[in-house]
């Protein structure tokens, strides 16, 4: 939109409905990450057909692309780019058609069935995410939010390097911080440590500490580089 001389951008007011596909992608990022970690014990197991463990690779590999282009989106959106929008549809897009090619596969899986219940909430995964690709179709409230006039953001192999580099140092500090943690809590509980209990639930705070600062970590470095690092628009 634009004022009455035609040059001064004019900012519709918003409602709260540009927050719904960030939100939504935070949701879907945790939800990936989750799904490594529930995952994960099968990695390397023996004894699995081949069908399950390109079902289990290609899981794990569809969560790390997710959580690394979502990384990268929350930067545009922390940005209010006008870039966003797009780029979060185009994610949207892969990943309802990641959903539809792994509901097609797994019946070719022998003994493998979804339940009824998985299948309602693939479901409701594809429909909120066909709704904020409305909510942000051109021209709508939530997309007037998203531009930026005076700058433009650092470009997508800076953000995923950023993302990256920030969830190396966030993971080991929060490993080391969880763990620490955790020894501190076993201590001052006088935790049995009969069998290794003390032990296990030291590392298992490190776990819950490395998951947690990977995420914060990524998520705080691209907000700072789209913050501090931003190019005059040409």
């Amino acid at each position: 939109m634009t004022s009455s001389n035609g040059q001064t951008p004019v900012r519709r007011p918003d409602s709260g409905l540009s927050f719904v596909p960030v939100g939504w992608l935070v949701f879907v990022m945790a939800w990936s990450v989750y799904g490594l970690i529930s995952v994960w014990p099968a990695v390397g197991a023996t004894g699995l057909p081949d069908s399950v463990l390109y079902l289990i690779y290609g899981g794990l590999v569809v969560d790390i692309v997710t959580i690394l282009w979502g990384l990268y989106l929350l930067g545009l959106a922390f940005g209010r780019s006008a870039r966003f929008p797009r780029q979060f549809t185009i994610w949207q897009i892969a990943i309802i058609v990641g959903l539809l090619v792994i509901h097609a596969y797994a019946p070719t899986v022998p003994g493998f069935v979804f339940s009824g219940q998985a299948l309602v909430v693939t479901g409701a995964e594809i429909a909120i995410g066909a709704l904020c690709i409305y909510l942000l179709r051109h021209g709508s409230e939530a997309d007037a939010v998203y531009v930026n006039p005076k700058t433009e953001s650092p470009s997508a192999f800076v953000s995923v390097i950023a993302a990256l580099l920030g969830i190396v140092l966030g993971a080991v500090i929060g490993a080391v911080g969880g763990f620490a943690i955790g020894s501190v809590i076993a201590d001052a509980t006088e935790m049995s440590c009969f069998e290794g209990a003390c032990g296990y639930f030291a590392v298992f705070t490190g776990l819950a500490g490395l998951v947690i600062g990977a995420i914060g970590g990524g998520v705080f470095a691209v907000w700072r580089v789209h913050r501090h690092k931003r190019k005059p628009a040409a």
